[in-house]
């Protein structure tokens, strides 16, 4: 996904002209595709309700990427078997998020101008807190099934030594519920089949003649019952150590091996009953978080530009999409036609050792116009 630069400077007829020179320059060398950015007239409060605004939505930005990515990784972790599809699922009304955002437009029935900047903020922050509260609690619920559910998969996918046996053996393979006989499981190795098939009569004189049966096998071995009498178990498996034969300490118990296939059935159909409605969910609030932080980076540039160009409010914001090859040259271009507004911002920054209120650019570097970077990347790369 794309990286885009989210620019402000002044309106005025000197700067518009070196906007359109900008826009020109920046476009007949393809450095960038550059798109209009419209944000409306909002109402902008006091300088001190500005300067406190800023830090603020410096916090909520971070915070609304934060969630968007969150909940990009849970469908990216639920489409598992399509993660080449998830991308296409990330949608912010209807469309893909570079068509969103280079076709911005304010939602003026979510977040009416008529209201505070502050207001404004809030309601975007609660929505993306509540998303955020959700979202946890959603997938919590349905990571617990999938975590119980991959454990007893990887039971039975394990070796004849420690899968479950859920599916491998029944009541007819052992003598049940006798006083002196008893049914042994051994996991012998491919190479030795025929010495299990000549000896394991003979590893104690107690044992059941012809009483083995192979139940399965693997890539490694096989698993072979054999009865012998209880008394002489332990002479066994001992002689059976000696030849390489392995016992596998296990009691036949038909109550709990149906419940293990009972609770598999349960969680496969409750995690199959989940994914619809959460895969849904997570679409639909990955496009309400979007929105909302977009929103929030347009409120971000309005308030930085204030701040920084003064009143009357008479900034030009612009989307830049940066050519990957050419974003060292795209930023030299806008330094050199945009350093004589250093002035406008009371000082130059660059090479400042403290905080200056309301120029909020965070961790960022600072440059003479202002600029938010608005990163698509949402999904982590594997």
């Amino acid at each position: 996904m794309a990286e885009f630069w989210l620019i402000s400077a002044p309106g005025d007829k000197s700067n518009q002209q070196q906007w359109e020179r900008m826009n020109t320059v920046t476009t007949k060398a393809n450095l960038s595709s550059n798109f209009k950015f419209t944000i409306p007239d909002l109402k902008v409060g006091t300088l001190d309700a500005l300067v406190s605004l800023s830090d603020e939505l410096g916090k909520l930005d971070t915070f609304a990427e934060s969630v968007l990515k969150k909940i990009a990784h849970s469908m990216s972790d639920m489409m598992e078997d399509s993660e080449d599809k998830v991308q296409e699922n990330l949608l912010a009304n209807g469309v893909d998020l570079v068509t969103y955002l280079t076709r911005f437009q304010w939602d003026m029935a979510k977040y009416p101008i008529q209201q505070s900047l502050h207001t404004l903020s809030e309601v975007m922050s609660k929505q993306i807190s509540q998303i955020d509260t959700d979202l946890k609690a959603r997938s919590v619920a349905y990571s617990n099934i999938k975590a119980n559910l991959q454990s007893l998969e990887r039971k039975a996918m394990g070796n004849l030594l420690t899968r479950t046996l859920t599916d491998i053996v029944n009541k007819n393979d052992f003598v049940m519920d006798s006083e002196y006989l008893t049914t042994l499981l051994v996991v012998v190795p491919k190479a030795n089949y025929v010495m299990w098939q000549k000896t394991y009569e003979s590893l104690s004189d107690l044992v059941v003649p012809r009483s083995t049966k192979k139940l399965m096998e693997d890539s490694e071995g096989g698993l072979f019952t054999v009865t012998l009498f209880k008394k002489a178990v332990d002479e066994f498996k001992a002689k059976a150590r000696e030849n390489k034969f392995v016992v596998r300490e296990f009691n036949f118990n038909e109550k709990e091996l149906q419940s293990e296939k009972e609770e598999m059935t349960r969680l496969a159909a409750d995690k199959k009953q989940q994914y619809g409605p959460l895969l849904r969910w997570l679409k639909v609030n990955f496009s309400e978080a979007f929105i909302a932080w977009i929103h929030v980076k347009a409120l971000r540039v309005f308030v930085e530009s204030v701040l920084r160009y003064g009143l009357p409010v008479n900034f030009q914001a612009l989307l830049l999409q940066p050519n990957k090859k050419s974003m060292k040259r795209l930023r030299d271009v806008l330094n050199a036609l945009y350093k004589h507004l250093d002035g406008v911002a009371a000082a130059s920054v660059a090479d400042a050792v403290v905080d200056i209120p309301g120029l909020s650019v965070g961790n960022q570097d600072y440059y003479s116009y202002v600029y938010f970077k608005i990163d698509l990347n949402l999904i982590d790369q594997k």
